[in-house]
């Protein structure tokens, strides 16, 4: 876990004098990872997401409080006896390829997107029927109340319900599609996308923003620039020196071990983009052996130490991390430490007498990694670590990011191409309650990859929903937490915050869980 030091020297011997960069048309972003997925709704991986931010829009979005507000949406109704909701669409969207937005194609995205995405799966089960009314109007109609209707429709982070066109939205939502069109403030431009080197955008001239201040997703959505230009610069040390020349704008996720550098550097400005922070994990593959067996994976919760997880992955500062014992964010109203305690320990004895006591025979653990990530791949060689040193046999298999997302989807043994563990982040309000969080979503080979199978989870997130008493949702949602840390469905191996660099000539950058490109513009 000395690369940061190597990086650190390679920074400032690769520094040429800053220069403040010229105003341009162009935006020049580096993003967390490369980007190999386009289809939002097929992966939760976070790059595909802001992807998606600068394609698609949606019918409703969330605010810095969570709070819904129309986005593509004029408004809605919602008829006395909670069961039907009409939606109407503002006047004059359209999509990238000027057709209109149209009520049907918002239906057919809907119903796409539930499929996968864990609140979207809770709406659809209390959905009799879409119907369109008019090209502009349509109506959800439900088989009982469903009170998170905008919550579900204004979900924040990734995997959004994004609005495509009705025959892209047809697209069997197990299979990724290709064809990118949305009706956001950006269009993608396909012929010059290379994985692994550039992602590029052209301002979308038939966008049309609201009149409202932008925060967070909500507002107007107003692109300052023709162009959006994304390089992929997996080194961190050749990134940081990119961005003290001026030679890039905006680098999403620089190494905090670089930041007191860029923080001291002419003409470089940082700020924590979201405070709400992240949360780092460990999923393990629940349909495969070894972790088919609850003890197992309890042994591994056994010898996990946060600490040592966020110091690897972020940095000494403490101020940018912080250990978290909990299946739900830290500071939100849901978090639980009771099991986290007891389980938790970092204990390597403790975790080797129950890898034992569960006879664990030699079995192979495929951990996928990715080399290009800076935030996700220290988190991975821990785990292997850690993994040896209790006995495991352990097999660390290192690639990009894209590579870790694609395989991730595999079934299979690992012998058969399959894994055992793979790790990543994801924003805290995508994991504060049961409707949103995949984490404690029992919900087998229909649920998150790792396919934790836990019908007692399931039927208490519904008994969540259905709860009209405070106190009761609260008592429910923890009861949750801790049945899916008993179970291992998923490790929390601590919060961080990003703390974003970007070029003293941008102004109008927004918090919040993804790097927006709306409002930014030269100063």
């Amino acid at each position: 876990m000395h690369r940061r030091t190597l990086l650190q020297a390679l920074a400032a011997s690769a520094l040429a004098t800053p220069a403040i960069a010229q105003k341009t048309p162009t935006l020049r972003f580096v993003p967390q990872s490369n980007l190999t997925a386009l289809d939002p709704i097929w992966t939760t991986a976070t790059v595909t997401g802001n992807h998606g931010y600068y394609v698609y829009d949606m019918l409703y979005a969330a605010d810095s409080k969570l709070e819904p507000k129309p986005q593509m949406a004029e408004g809605h109704e919602l008829s006395a006896d909670a069961r039907t909701w009409r939606f109407r669409l503002r006047e004059g969207l359209r999509f990238h390829d000027n057709t209109p937005v149209r009520a049907q194609d918002c239906i057919a995205s809907i119903k796409r997107w539930a499929v996968r995405e864990p609140i979207g799966q809770l709406m659809a089960g209390t959905v009799a029927e879409y119907v369109p009314v008019d090209d502009r109007t349509f109506e959800i109609r439900l088989k009982k109340p469903f009170p998170l209707m905008l919550d579900a429709l204004a979900k924040p982070d990734s995997s959004n319900p994004f609005i495509m066109p009705e025959r892209i939205a047809a697209t069997d939502p197990m299979k990724p599609f290709t064809e990118v069109i949305g009706s956001g403030p950006y269009r993608f431009l396909p012929d010059e996308f290379v994985s692994g080197s550039r992602v590029a955008y052209a301002k979308f001239e038939g966008y049309v923003p609201r009149q409202e201040q932008p925060e967070w997703a909500t507002g107007a959505k107003i692109a300052y620039f023709d162009r959006v230009e994304w390089q992929i610069i997996p080194d961190p040390a050749t990134a940081s020196a990119a961005l003290q020349r001026g030679e890039i704008d905006w680098w999403e996720r620089p190494l905090n071990d670089l930041l007191p550098t860029l923080m001291k550097s002419p003409g470089v400005k940082t700020f924590i983009q979201d405070p709400s922070g992240r949360m780092a994990l460990m999923r393990l593959n629940h349909l495969q052996p070894p972790f088919n067996d609850p003890r197992i994976r309890q042994a591994v919760l056994m010898s996990v130490d946060q600490e040592e997880y966020m110091r690897a992955a972020n940095g000494d500062d403490p101020a940018l991390w912080k250990v978290c014992p909990s299946i739900y964010p830290c500071d939100t109203p849901f978090q639980s430490f009771d099991v986290a305690k007891s389980l938790m320990r970092g204990d390597l004895d403790a975790a080797k007498r129950l890898l034992k006591e569960a006879g664990y025979n030699g079995q192979k653990v495929v951990i996928i990694n990715p080399t290009d990530y800076p935030q996700i791949g220290p988190l991975g060689q821990v785990t292997a670590d850690r993994l040896q040193r209790i006995g495991m046999n352990v097999d660390l298999q290192e690639s990009d990011w894209g590579t870790v997302i694609q395989r991730r989807t595999s079934r299979e043994p690992v012998e058969k191409g399959g894994w055992s563990i793979f790790h990543t982040t994801g924003s805290s309000p995508g994991y504060s309650n049961p409707a949103v969080s995949t984490l404690v979503r029992g919900q087998g080979e229909k649920g998150w990859f790792g396919w934790w199978n836990s019908p007692k989870a399931e039927a208490m997130v519904q008994e969540w929903l259905d709860a009209a008493d405070p106190a009761d949702r609260e008592r429910l949602a923890k009861a949750i937490g801790d049945l899916a840390l008993e179970e291992v469905a998923t490790i929390p191996l601590g919060m961080f915050y990003v703390r974003t660099a970007y070029r003293s000539n941008l102004t109008g950058m927004l918090e919040g869980p993804a790097p927006y490109p709306w409002n930014l513009r030269p100063a």
